[in-house]
């Protein structure tokens, strides 16, 4: 008897096939049961729900149960099993009979009148579809003579996509290289094209590319990466997609969607991909700066998040902390449970020290605890304000940073997870996080440092986060050495940081980026001088683009990074905006306004136009320009660090 060409099919598909085993043993019982029932396998394109239907039909073929699937005609007839590729209308599946097993692949969670309707309820039967697990991720790939070596960039990729796993053993087979790419044009053409449905315009696909760039979407986010006054549409479509799903805190891209997305980008749009990573950067420093402390860390993850593609520290992102981690001020009666963490990976003479912090600095000292409650990690974070003589890290750490009267140095003196000490870890990611946080939110912070008994692991990591070898910094405790890695936030402060991390994270060649120049140490006779200088040179940019106050705090501060004349612009007006406000300085403000800022000409004319004595004229523009330099003088002398 010869085969059918279906049932060689058929054989090779049951051959092919890996996973789903909690599926198709509840069909199993379902095909053994008497009554009728709908099962609605949901889930994005390519993740195998037609897949999953075929092997349905086998079950019920060897269950003795005819196969039927749906087209436009409604079948009749006993124990039938009823398959459909495709959301089916309420009346057809109405019309089947009483003890048919329905299975039915769509892209979208059953409708809410099944999930609703006390009648269709009793019958439905959801199966949403996740992405295979690793092992079986494996199997596939194998099955498929995918050779071992290329398996963990296959995985990296497709976190475990049938689609994706199986075009990429397709693009091996067709080259016959273990070194093929996972994310291939080829393979993310073909995906993205599985994955999202029709695009309605360009705006709409740039919505689209700009959900794959960060970690979660909100509507004024959204306007924010496009650039728009509105998204309420356009966030409206995306919540639609079946390769998005609604969290608490926004929508969420689908790992794979947002992987072939954010390639995509990056390969077809470079300029696109670096502008709406910069919108994101200055979307969460502006959150930041308003934010309550538990908000902080959340928008700290999402900036860190921006980095996760970065040759350099993004291996250690994917180690990012999940929710039931938490940094909290460890009390006293945990204090041992975390001296035994230090004493078990650094020693008894180190516990030593720990035990002085404990005593000296007790808010300095935190646990990194569990959903449970449970220690497993700890960060002793210090604000220094003195050297300490029991402490070698302190004494090291004050006199490399060599602060001046009332800058503060921030040591992290211990820092670790309780199983892995100081290797990478979704403990040591958040302790990172945590760390960030306290640069940016403590005053008068002039230097901060952290140490590693193992330089060569992080070093790298910490270059790219200008936190480079202390010199100077290191010290030993019973024989053991550690490495002191640090930041001078009087040379690059906080915005200027976080503009050159986000300069790094765009650029092809991020080490390259350089920190930029420290600001400027103008006296204030010399600062005084500067003002009045770029004052008579308002109207000539080019002129400007040379003044001394490019290189103040206030200028790089507010141009995130190298001062520009722009910058310098807002500055000055800003704080004569503070004199416009003031009846005591108004006078003395229209002066300086109709001379330098919006000249009038002439001093004469500025005069006329004011209706003032050319003496009282000059008596207010000299006014006007001292008040003006006082101000901006007080705000380049305040701590901006």
């Amino acid at each position: 008897m010869s085969i059918r060409f279906a049932d060689q099919v058929a054989a090779a598909r049951r051959q092919d096939f890996v996973g789903r085993s909690a599926e198709l043993a509840a069909f199993a019982e379902l095909l053994a049961g008497d009554t009728g029932a709908l099962v609605w396998v949901s889930g994005p394109g390519g993740v195998g729900k037609t897949t999953l239907l075929h092997q349905f039909a086998g079950l019920a073929e060897e269950a003795g149960r005819p196969v039927i699937w749906l087209e436009d005609a409604v079948p009749q007839g006993d124990r039938l099993v009823v398959l459909a590729d495709e959301a089916v209308e309420t009346g057809v599946l109405a019309a089947l009979p009483a003890d048919a097993v329905v299975a039915v692949a769509s892209r979208s969670e059953p409708p809410l009148r099944f999930r609703t309707d006390p009648g269709w309820r009793s019958v439905l039967h959801p199966v949403p579809l996740a992405n295979l697990q690793p092992d079986e991720s494996r199997l596939l790939l194998t099955r498929r003579s995918v050779p071992a070596e290329a398996h963990a960039d296959a995985l990296a990729f497709t976190h475990g996509h049938p689609l994706a796993l199986a075009l990429i053993a397709d693009v091996h087979a067709q080259r016959r290289s273990a070194l093929a790419p996972a994310a291939g044009p080829e393979v993310v053409a073909t995906l993205l094209t599985a994955l999202v449905d029709a695009v309605p315009s360009p705006a709409h696909r740039m919505a689209l590319d700009a959900v794959s760039q960060v970690a979660v979407t909100t509507e004024p986010l959204l306007a924010e990466l496009l650039d728009v006054p509105d998204a309420h549409e356009l966030f409206a479509w995306l919540r639609g997609l079946s390769v998005i799903s609604a969290s608490t805190r926004g929508l969420v891209l689908h790992d794979l969607a947002r992987e072939a997305l954010a390639r995509d980008l990056r390969w077809r749009h470079a300029e696109l991909h670096a502008a709406i990573h910069r919108r994101a950067g200055t979307w969460y420093r502006r959150q930041f700066d308003h934010a309550a402390a538990d908000d902080q860390r959340r928008i700290l993850l999402d900036f860190a998040f921006l980095h996760r593609e970065s040759a350099v520290i993004g291996a250690f992102l994917q180690l990012a902390p999940d929710g039931d981690l938490r940094v909290v001020a460890a009390d006293p009666h945990q204090w041992p449970v975390l001296r035994a963490m230090v004493a078990r990976h650094e020693g008894a003479a180190s516990a030593e020290i720990f035990d002085h912090w404990c005593d000296r600095m007790p808010e300095g000292v935190h646990a990194v605890v569990d959903a449970q409650g449970v220690a497993v990690g700890l960060v002793v974070l210090l604000t220094l304000d003195a050297a300490d003589p029991v402490d070698p890290a302190a004494a090291a750490a004050w006199r490399c940073a060599a602060p001046a009267p009332g800058e503060a140095v921030s040591l992290v003196r211990y820092w670790l997870d309780a199983e892995v000490y100081q290797d990478p870890s979704p403990v040591q990611a958040l302790i990172s996080i945590n760390s960030v946080r306290h640069y940016l939110t403590t005053p008068h912070l002039g230097y901060s440092l952290i140490y590693q008994s193992d330089p060569d692991l992080w070093a790298q990591m910490y270059e790219y986060v200008d936190f480079p070898r202390a010199e100077g910094a290191d010290f030993t405790v019973d024989g053991r050495r550690f490495a002191g890695f640090g930041h001078d936030w009087r040379r690059t402060p906080r915005l200027a940081w976080l503009s050159l991390l986000a300069s790094r994270e765009t650029s092809g060649e991020p080490m390259a980026v350089e920190p930029p120049a420290a600001p400027s140490t103008l006296d204030r006779t010399a600062y005084a001088a500067a003002v009045r200088e770029a004052l008579r040179e308002w109207s000539r940019p080019d002129r400007l683009a040379a003044s001394p106050l490019l290189a103040s705090r206030l200028v790089t501060r507010e141009s995130g990074g190298a001062g520009t004349v722009d910058a310098l612009r807002v500055v000055v007006e800003s704080a004569a905006a503070t004199m416009a406000e003031s009846p005591r300085d108004r006078s003395a403000y229209r002066a300086l306004h109709h001379t330098y800022l919006q000249p009038a000409g002439t001093q004469q004319a500025a005069a006329d136009l004011l209706r003032l004595p050319m003496s009282t004229f000059r008596r207010h523009l000299a006014a006007g320009v001292d008040r003006l330099t006082e101000i901006l003088w007080q705000r380049e002398s305040a701590d901006d660090r």
